[in-house]
């Protein structure tokens, strides 16, 4: 990542503390250019370095990530999905991709948001399909809420961890996604074939 976001980040936190932060979040949920994979360690290098507290700088984060989904959630959910195809390009998502998604969620249900939320560019898509699935805005949030604080306990713990390199976690993150990807497959193949030995098993004792 270009040094002058990071340069431009450490700016806003700087001048604005925590505020900063919480805002460099929302934007991150809205605007490609505005990766959390900088943010969010660069934060953990000031609360290394003292210049942030570990509870605050995670505190904010998260306000900042669940106010920024709940932006995009209002436009899928009041907007519909006019709304939300006329700003898809700002917005990460096309037709097909939001058909895609509302699927998932047909299929799988509101836990398909606690899982996106650690993952890379799905954390901040996810947030359209479930508004325009009209999911219930008090469980999307606390799921939210908790997929979100991971995300940030994760990058800001890596960034404190890491100190001057925090850059690294940048590095790291196509891994991370691969193997996040692997994971989640996996898992879906594992509930469908528990799914259908279920059913056929539940009709052999004559259960509705």
């Amino acid at each position: 990542m270009p040094g002058d976001i990071g340069q431009w980040v450490l700016d806003v936190i700087g001048a604005l503390g925590y505020l900063g932060l919480a805002l460099l979040l929302i934007a991150e949920n809205l605007f490609p250019p505005i990766p959390s994979e900088v943010v969010l360690p660069l934060a953990g290098f000031l609360v290394g370095r003292g210049d942030l507290s570990l509870w605050g700088a995670l505190a904010a984060a998260t306000l900042g990530s669940v106010a920024g989904a709940l932006i995009l959630y209002g436009m899928g959910r009041w907007g519909g999905r006019p709304l939300v195809l006329r700003y898809g390009k700002w917005l990460r998502v096309d037709e097909k991709g939001l058909r895609t998604s509302e699927g998932w969620f047909r299929r799988y249900g509101d836990w398909v948001v606690l899982f996106a939320r650690v993952v890379p560019v799905a954390r901040s898509i996810v947030s359209i399909p479930a508004g325009t699935m009209e999911m219930p805005v008090l469980r999307f949030t606390l799921l939210t809420t908790l997929g979100s604080a991971v995300w940030n306990a994760i990058l800001i713990g890596a960034g404190v961890f890491l100190g001057a390199n925090w850059q690294a976690v940048e590095g790291w993150m196509g891994s991370y996604s691969n193997v996040v990807l692997v994971v989640g497959a996996v898992a879906v193949a594992l509930f469908l074939v528990w799914r259908h030995f279920r059913g056929g098993y539940r009709k052999q004792k004559g259960r509705p």
